[in-house]
């Protein structure tokens, strides 16, 4: 095991021409088409280091990764003694998330505008995978960019005429960006099916931000000989002290009353409509109802949302923010690894993150690469030893802001939102429920404590109209929340598609309300020959047990029942059918009767 540690500056090290490994004059082109002069320190050892086996590499966010491992690529496909074919697959890339593999492909083209030999295939969810399939079988794919979801599917079409099995024989270079990342979300066994199918002679990149144990594992199981590169911030000392966010980052902390949060969310994005923002939430939920809310509370800026719920959207809202100049982009953590957004002046935490670590990945979506950049989390009073936290666990230190300027209550707007489309209450509601479920499981337990919070003061801060039903909620009063007057059930959607069909539930409601329960007889249901068999069943049990208490039982009764119990048995049997079982019966009470000179029953 070989370690190599670099320091990284604030923005970059050489220039390209230092490499001890001579790029080749098209790449060489491209880079001073983009005008990347200089390299980064991760770009610097990478490109020199990847020629060997297997590396694996730790950086802090934000330290121009992509380029470290996509001019290698293809510089050892440029270097191959035999060419690849149309069917060969010579370079693979896996990432966690669609957007940083379309990001990931979008420089790659770049690069491979002039090296028109290589073909390259994106592989990510949100797409229909036949479409992918024929889209390979037609032009090949030299280089695959791809999502661990989509890739594992890939390798079952072979009933679809796509081998990619065979075509990943002549793999070179395999590359797992945000490593850990990839673990955690849950893909260890598809990646696990993925390393099966692929030579074990290639050369392996492992980009993390972090080492953790699974990363380990992965590590030792599937790499040889690895050589791990460390790079660090210039000028830090190696110590407790070390920061893991860039150090061009301002990163921060205000203190908000439950009810105010998003009112000084609103009026901080007023104050800065002429910059680009990330906002981020715990839940999906929360993004899709606030997102709502900011389009119509801050005027004249484009605002998108993204969450990993969303199956067809994602890359085209993901694309057009990219573009944007300024705007907001509302979202969950789907957009806290790897992505790079040009121009992000803020990121704003709304809410913290369940896991410390994602605190400081949510940071690196700006001052990425050198440049300046903010970030800034909303924290509860009862939640301010948090940051205290991040500064040792996560060596990521906070200064504390005053927001500063005129706050305004918007939250009676929103509720005016939601009370004229019932869509907008819904929202709500779901919000309200995601976000409570989500602070209960939150990492930082001893910090985040659902009873701490203060319930009925949250309501208000999401505006809602009336509480949500939640076994969090059960048997408890809230008198700090005032329900509106107005029977929520009256407000209407103003889709009148979801209205109409909305109004036909309701109807069928009342009309389950308005009809009489009735006690269903079940015996009357049942065929005359089983009703009398627990009848008889009763009689018999009953007569039994008299006999055993000593009660006196007349024979001629004994008889009587004996012989039911014999005609019964017969009648089960199918030895006689159900009318002469009628007849022999109406037979022997008459007998009975006549002998006795008892009534019939």
């Amino acid at each position: 095991m070989h370690w190599y540690r670099s320091n990284m500056d604030s923005s970059t090290e050489g220039t390209w021409a230092t490499l001890p490994v001579k790029l080749t004059d098209g790449i060489l082109q491209t880079l001073h088409e983009v005008n990347f002069t200089h390299m980064t320190p991760v770009q610097d050892v990478w490109i020199f280091y990847f020629f060997s086996p297997t590396v694996v590499s730790l950086q802090v966010t934000g330290s121009g990764k992509t380029l470290a491992f996509v001019i290698p690529i293809i510089e050892l496909l440029l270097r191959r003694e035999e060419k690849l074919k149309k069917m060969q697959v010579g370079a693979l890339v896996i990432t966690p998330t669609r957007e940083l593999a379309l990001q990931i492909s979008e420089v790659m083209a770049l690069f491979t505008q002039k090296f028109p030999q290589f073909t390259q295939i994106l592989l990510i969810g949100g797409t229909n995978p036949i479409d992918d399939v024929d889209k390979f079988k037609d032009k090949g794919a030299n280089i695959v960019i791809a999502t661990p979801g989509r890739l594992e599917d890939m390798f079952r079409r072979k009933a679809e005429g796509l081998d990619l099995a065979s075509a990943v024989k002549s793999l070179d270079v395999l590359v797992l960006d945000e490593a850990d990342r990839l673990l955690e979300m849950g893909f260890e066994a598809s990646l696990n099916t993925i390393l099966g199918h692929l030579p074990k002679q290639r050369r392996t990149g492992l980009f993390s931000a972090t080492q953790t144990q699974e990363l380990e594992k992965l590590v030792r199981a599937g790499l040889r000989n690895p050589v791990r590169i460390a790079v660090k911030e210039k000028g830090v000392e190696e110590s407790a002290v070390a920061q893991k966010t860039p150090s061009r980052l301002c990163n921060y902390y205000t203190i908000c009353r439950t009810e105010n949060k998003f009112n000084n969310l609103v009026a901080f994005l007023r104050q800065h409509k002429l910059e680009k923002h990330l906002i981020f939430f715990s839940t999906c939920a929360c993004v899709e109802y606030y997102g709502r809310a900011l389009e119509t509370l801050v005027k004249k800026v484009t605002v998108h949302c993204i969450h990993g719920k969303m199956k067809h959207k994602r890359n085209k809202i993901f694309a057009d923010f990219r573009a944007l100049k300024n705007g907001i982009l509302v979202c969950t953590d789907v957009m806290a690894r790897g992505i790079d957004i040009p121009d992000v002046n803020w990121v704003l935490q709304y809410d913290p993150p369940s896991s410390a670590c994602a605190f400081v990945h949510r940071c690196g979506r700006t001052a990425r690469i050198g440049n300046q950049g903010n970030a800034l989390v909303f924290l509860l009073p009862m939640e301010e030893s948090y940051v205290n936290f991040l500064c040792i666990n996560q060596k990521c230190p906070l200064q504390k802001m005053v927001l500063t300027g005129e706050v305004v209550d918007v939250l009676p707007k929103v509720k005016a939102l939601a009370l004229a489309d019932r869509a907008m209450f819904d929202r709500g509601m779901r919000a309200f429920v995601s976000y409570v479920q989500a602070y209960a499981k939150h990492e930082c337990s001893l910090i985040f404590r659902l009873k701490d919070l203060n319930l009925a003061h949250l309501a208000r801060g999401f505006a809602l109209l009336r509480m949500p039903k939640m076994p969090e909620l059960k048997d408890k009063t809230f008198p700090g929340f005032t329900r509106t007057p107005m029977d929520t059930d009256t407000i209407r959607y103003k889709d009148k598609h979801r209205e109409k069909q909305r109004q036909k539930m309701l109807a069928e409601l009342k009309e389950k309300v308005k009809t009489p329960f009735v006690k269903r007889d079940y015996i009357k249901n049942k065929s005359w020959s089983k009703q009398t068999t627990k009848k008889e069943r009763r009689k018999k049990r009953s007569a039994k047990r008299k006999l055993e208490e000593g009660s006196d039982v007349e024979d001629e009764d004994m008889q009587e029942l004996l012989n039911d119990t014999r005609l019964l048995k017969r009648l089960k049997k199918g030895k006689i059918s159900e009318e002469d079982f009628e007849k022999q019966m109406a037979s022997e009470t008459e007998t009975q009767h006549g002998a006795t000179g008892k009534p019939i029953n």
